[in-house]
């Protein structure tokens, strides 16, 4: 993992959306420089606190981005090399890393590697490139039946046995990362073989060592995946489903558990964390109770891993993905042309987001931290973390805890918070029990992050 990704925070962008781009791409039409929109937003991402940039797609593609047909140009809807080139720039001014979005397991349907093959049948020259099927007696301008992806026929499996796949998403990897990119996220990682990934991410460490590469990953064996892939990192998506099914039940041992889960990760690798993405429904409107939303960002910002912020997030915007055509519309929405627009009832948590990541800052090794269970009941948790650094097959523990107090109940809690001295953020009074030991007093719904 490159060293400066252990200070990292993002903030997530997803184009196509906050730019209000065209649903669908138009042939032949004249490039759009939507992409300098993105220049007036650097600043308030650096006020948040975040130190990169995460892009969605920007590349050529036909609809969403994740359809692409041409990965070494920029989307004409967004704009041109010139245009990516002056945020790069923009973005390292401000000290910001940039994150790019590329989808390798499939192309859209209008990809010409696949259109060559529509037209001209099995002798097409990269007809190899994907997993087909031919009737018998083909003729040139037979569609053959393909493998695709997740049963959408517009999106086109790649075969990745092919050494050629391997090399184009080599080189397109490489180019982005030539121009100035420092990352690459990995669309739909999970569903390309290990040994791909494995091949290709060798090649493309060679000449990019402090790159950062992280895989979407939804399920399954996380840290098997990162290490016979050579990714740093994967989706912490477990995680992302404990924290609001937690809050929402009000049954914090679930979180409890994958909390513990997500720790065992940590000896490994550092997953990145969200709470929110382009791909789900809004943290705001996922939680049944909006008092519990400051717990959940509590738990991001304080339990290990890379952190993500979705832009709006940290405005509370609301948005809920529905599984239907132009089902993403309502979590993928246009932005005002400035922040100074935004709606004046998101700044307070806009301003939860700076002091969590502010703490982030003060003790930064919760990248990495120790959990360790305090207190424990449906309603309420105490966890206590302690940094750790890795050497070797050695550990040594920071001399600063820190310790997370959620309370979930209609009423009221005085929780353990021993070795507690003052709370950093959040609701809570500390108060000294009768033997001497700290507790901190929450309000019904509180929480509170303290100090040792």
């Amino acid at each position: 993992m490159p060293a400066w990704i252990q200070h990292a925070v993002w903030w997530q962008i997803f184009p196509l959306g906050f730019v209000g781009a065209e649903p669908e791409a138009v042939a032949g039409a004249p490039v759009v420089h939507r992409l300098p929109q993105l220049h007036a937003w650097l600043d308030y991402a650096v006020e948040l606190g975040a130190s990169g940039l995460a892009l969605g797609p920007i590349f050529a593609a036909s609809t969403h981005g994740y359809d692409t047909i041409d990965p070494f140009r920029i989307d004409p809807r967004l704009g041109d090399d010139a245009d990516f080139d002056a945020l790069i720039e923009a973005a390292h001014a401000r000290g910001l890393r940039v994150l790019l979005d590329g989808v390798f397991n499939h192309v859209g349907r209008g990809h010409p590697a696949f259109q060559e093959v529509l037209h001209r049948g099995p002798q097409a020259d990269r007809a190899h490139w994907f997993k087909l099927s031919w009737p018998r007696g083909t003729a040139p301008g037979t569609e053959p039946d393909y493998a695709c992806f997740e049963g959408h026929r517009q999106l086109v499996t790649l075969d990745h046995d092919a050494p050629e796949v391997a090399d184009y998403v080599a080189a397109i990897l490489d180019h982005w990362l030539a121009r100035g990119a420092d990352g690459w996220r990995l669309d739909a990682a999970y569903a390309v073989p290990r040994r791909f990934w494995a091949q290709v991410l060798s090649r493309i460490r060679a000449d990019h060592p402090d790159a950062y590469i992280v895989g979407e990953v939804i399920h399954g064996d996380y840290a098997g995946i990162v290490r016979d892939t050579g990714m740093d990192a994967v989706t912490q998506y477990e995680l992302w489903k404990a924290v609001w099914s937690a809050l929402n039940d009000r049954n914090l041992f679930e979180l409890a558990h994958a909390l513990e889960r997500h720790d065992g990760y940590l000896d490994t690798f550092v997953p990145l964390t969200f709470v929110g993405n382009h791909d789900v429904t809004r943290i705001a409107s996922r939680l049944s109770d909006e008092r519990h939303l400051p717990h959940a960002l509590a738990i991001l910002f304080t339990c290990g891993g890379t952190p993500s912020i979705y832009a709006g997030d940290e405005q509370a915007f609301r948005g809920v993905k529905e599984e239907r055509v132009g089902g993403d519309d309502a979590i993928r929405p246009s932005f005002a042309a400035t922040p100074t627009e935004l709606a004046p009832y998101g700044w307070p948590i806009y301003r939860l987001h700076q002091s969590l990541i502010a703490l982030r800052r003060r003790h930064p090794w919760l990248h990495r931290p120790r959990a360790r269970q305090i207190h424990l009941a449906n309603a309420q948790l105490v966890l206590a973390l302690s940094g750790r650094q890795l050497t070797g097959t050695h550990q040594t523990e920071a001399h600063q805890p820190l310790l997370i107090a959620l309370n979930l109940d209609d009423g009221p809690a005085l929780l353990p918070v021993p070795g507690a001295r003052r709370v950093e953020v959040g609701d809570g009074d500390l108060v000294p029990g009768d033997d001497g030991a700290a507790r901190v007093s929450l309000g019904p719904h509180g929480w509170a992050i303290l100090s040792a």
